[in-house]
C-alpha cells in the first residue's frame, strides 16, 4: 500500500515538474502575445465606439444618408473580418467561435443593409438586417466579459468552466485503491 502511495506522490511531483518547466519556458512568449491580443482587441472596441458614433452623427434627411451609412457599415465589417483573423491565445481560446460567429452575423448585417437601401428601401432586409447586427454585437459584449475576466450574461449564453471537463461520468469508477 505504501508503495502505491509513493508512486502516485512520485508521478504527481514529476508531472507538476513538467508542467511548470512548460509553463516558465513559454511565459514571455504567451505574456507578449496575450499583451498583443489584447492591445488588438482594445484598438477594435475603439473604431466600434467610433462607427457608433458616426452612424448616429448621419444626418438621415440628407441626400448622401444612405450612402454614408453603408460605407461606415462596410467599414465596420472589415474590422469585424479582422478581429475574427487575429490568433486568439489559449488564455481566450474559448472565444475562438464566437469572433468567427460575431464577423459572419456582420457581414450578414452589412449584406443586408445593401439589400435594403442601395436600390429601392426594403423593410424586410432592414428588418434581417438589424437582427443580425444585434447578434454581432452580442457576441462582441461576450468576447469584451471574457476579456475582462467576467463570467458572460446574455439571452442564450451557457457558460461550461475547464473544471466542468473534470468530473466523472455516471457509471464511471469512483473507487480508490490504496
Amino acid at each position: 500500500m505504501f508503495n502505491i502511495r509513493l508512486k502516485r506522490f512520485i508521478g504527481t511531483l514529476l508531472v507538476t515538474t513538467v508542467m511548470l518547466f512548460s509553463l516558465v519556458g513559454c511565459g514571455k512568449k504567451n505574456s507578449s502575445q496575450l499583451a498583443s491580443y489584447k492591445e488588438s482587441m482594445a484598438a477594435f472596441y475603439d473604431k466600434l465606439s467610433y462607427y457608433d458614433e458616426a452612424i448616429n452623427a448621419i444626418d438621415p434627411n440628407s441626400d448622401g444618408a444612405k450612402a454614408e451609412l453603408l460605407g461606415y457599415l462596410d467599414e465596420m465589417n472589415a474590422e469585424y473580418k479582422a478581429m475574427a483573423e487575429l490568433t486568439i491565445p489559449s488564455e481566450f481560446a474559448g472565444i475562438s467561435d464566437i469572433a468567427v460567429e460575431a464577423a459572419d452575423y456582420m457581414s450578414m448585417a452589412d449584406e443586408y443593409y445593401h439589400y435594403a437601401y442601395d436600390n429601392e428601401f426594403d423593410e424586410s432586409s432592414e428588418q434581417l438586417a438589424s437582427q443580425y447586427y444585434q447578434r454581432a454585437n452580442s457576441r462582441v459584449l461576450i468576447m469584451l466579459q471574457v476579456l475582462h475576466g467576467e463570467d458572460p450574461t446574455g439571452e442564450g449564453v451557457t457558460v461550461t468552466p475547464e473544471e466542468a471537463q473534470q468530473f466523472s461520468t455516471i457509471g464511471g469508477d469512483t473507487s480508490t485503491e490504496e
